[in-house]
């Protein structure tokens, strides 16, 4: 029988018009997130982000690269969650869908309250910690 393990997520920083894309959550936990969401089985975790970035922002990506991994067991109430985040270029016409309520662009200095621990993440970003 195989191990439980923890979910596997992956998150995309979207840089677009000047500023980050965060979206407005939906459902619980609620707050502002970087766009992004679970892998679904079959998949990569680059096609995951590039398909929640869409789901959610509208925006298509280009130059999709891996920034770090993040795996804190708390980082998550809903579970133990791993996210790989992503850094990429945003095109389209911006606005929040599927489980987005709205979809905004945002800088470092008017960021919003933030869901996970995705404070700490957009921190290690603007003080360009790519690990």
């Amino acid at each position: 029988m195989r191990p439980k393990t923890p979910s596997i997520a992956a998150d995309t920083i979207i840089e677009f018009e000047g500023g980050i894309v965060l979206v407005e959550r939906k459902f619980e936990p609620l707050g502002w997130a970087i766009p992004g969401g679970f892998v679904d089985i079959g998949e990569s975790v680059e096609d995951a982000a590039t398909r929640e970035a869409k789901e959610e922002t509208n925006l298509d990506v280009s130059d999709l690269k891996q920034f770090h991994t993040y795996s804190e067991a708390s980082r998550d109430p809903r579970g133990h969650t791993v996210s790989i985040v992503f850094t990429a270029k945003g095109f389209g016409e911006l606005k929040g869908l599927d489980d987005a309520k709205q979809a905004k662009v945002f800088n470092k200095d008017n960021l919003p309250e933030l869901a996970f621990d995705h404070k700490k993440i957009l921190e290690d970003y603007f003080n360009g910690k790519r690990r």
